[in-house]
């Protein structure tokens, strides 16, 4: 009954809406730093965490470590196996989970209140006694070359992974957070247990907490799961890069009666005061949807592709926008000559007033979408902390986009879109696209 409990609780409406969010930092005995969102109306309590520095930081030859880290955690702590621990999660219909990215390492936490002292205990063990036993760790291994086996005849993955090489070629951006069927097996235990001891530290973690929890409450549980962290993590530093910028093509041949086509281009930092003008801009491009010019254009108009797409990917050193397309082989080319036109008109004419008014309501609509759970609140107040936007980001963003003019818009677009440069990895046999190195 208690899962099936934690599930439903899980998908309740959270009690109040975003703009009536009541964010309290708070600051545990051994300096820990979270923010809570105290909403009693459920019984469940919700934590996301992060330790900044993720994947981009594994070791040269050791790809995928983090990732194995994370995929390996909560397979036993202290005295309990894998099959003991992963058995108490489940009767206390609780949820711990692990997530590595390219630069943080992440985890979530879940629990009904009547179970969660029994829960937190779980969380601590998996953080400060994991067990990395040997049968458990090879059987995360297997799982995941299995998983980097099945990318690698994966047509989106190969286009996704080759374009971030091509843009990154000399960076670890370029990575893939899985790591390689090479450099997985060379990972040792000892490697693990560093990464943690490097990585894991309460300088460089990141708190958000949601639902039936008090702040006294909160800075135990902060305390009892983190406080024997060490003080400081190993310093790191990723240097910053430039996408690289050039009329690329790359051809992957594979006997497919369709192309995937993948695309990008140096972008924007989020920190950068035009963000959100180049947000807005996307939106109107390529991330609005069956209401985009690039769906309109490609799909609706021309049916040359079954979905097509762009977006703004905010790392911490680099900006990028990316974008995609799936389509028969006989309309790759059709289809690519439309995304360039489609990039260039934007750039050199700009948008019009009505779709920047639609686009701001859209923005400003949608977000509310992102605070009906614990999970989904917690999973925002994480971000917002992870990009230092600053505690009141949620009460400013609207005020933000609605200060976007038409001129903002334009400018950007017309800086920032560089159709002659674009990078572009097409998997399959496309017709009417030839490489061009």
């Amino acid at each position: 009954m208690r899962p099936f409990l934690l599930a439903i609780l899980a998908l309740v409406a959270f009690a109040a809406p975003a703009g009536a969010i009541e964010i309290k930092p708070i600051k545990s005995n051994t300096g820990i730093t979270a923010w809570l969102v105290e909403d009693h109306t459920n019984p469940i309590v919700t934590l996301s965490f992060a330790f900044r520095g993720g994947a981009a930081l594994d070791p040269t030859g050791k790809e995928g470590l983090a990732n194995l880290v994370a995929s390996s955690l909560d397979e036993g702590a202290g005295d309990l196996d894998s099959q003991a621990f992963q058995g108490k999660v489940e009767d206390l219909a609780a949820k711990i989970n692990f997530r590595a990215s390219l630069e943080n390492f992440s985890g979530s936490f879940a629990a009904l209140t009547e179970t969660q002292d029994e829960a937190f205990d779980l969380l601590r063990l998996a953080i400060n006694k994991p067990r990395f036993d040997d049968a458990a760790v090879n059987r995360m291994r297997l799982q995941i070359a299995s998983g980097l086996r099945r990318e690698s005849e994966n047509p989106r993955g190969i286009a996704s992974k080759a374009l971030m090489e091509q843009l990154f070629p000399s960076h670890p951006y370029r990575r893939d957070v899985q790591g390689t069927l090479e450099t997985v097996p060379t990972i040792k235990i000892a490697d693990m247990r560093q990464f943690m001891v490097d990585r894991m530290a309460r300088d460089n973690l990141v708190v958000a907490a949601v639902g039936d929890i008090t702040p006294a409450d909160l800075i135990r549980r902060l305390d009892e799961v983190f406080g024997q962290l060490p003080m400081k993590a190993k310093p790191w530093l990723l240097s910053r890069p430039t996408p690289a910028a050039a009329d690329k093509i790359i051809v992957i041949e594979r006997p497919m009666p369709q192309s995937v086509i993948r695309w990008g281009q140096g972008g924007i930092l989020r920190k950068d005061p035009n963000f959100f003008a180049a947000y807005t801009m996307n939106h109107i491009l390529g991330g609005g949807s069956f209401e985009s010019r690039l769906m309109n254009e490609v799909r609706e108009k021309r049916g040359l592709a079954y979905s097509t797409s762009s977006s703004l990917s905010t790392l911490d050193q680099a900006g990028l926008i990316l974008g995609g397309a799936d389509t028969r082989n006989d309309s790759a080319g059709k289809s690519l000559d439309v995304v360039r036109a489609e990039w260039s008109r934007m750039r050199d004419k700009g948008v019009t007033q009505d779709e920047l008014n639609d686009a701001k309501t859209y923005i400003t609509g949608s977000y509310a979408l992102q605070f009906s759970s614990s999970s989904g609140i917690a999973s925002v107040l994480l971000g917002i902390q992870l990009e230092d936007l600053g505690i009141d980001y949620i009460s400013r963003r609207d005020k933000l986009i609605s200060a976007v003019t038409l001129n903002d818009v334009n400018r950007i677009a017309k800086s920032l879109l560089t159709p002659d440069k674009l990078t572009v990895v097409v998997v399959g046999k496309p017709e009417g696209i030839a490489p061009k190195p």
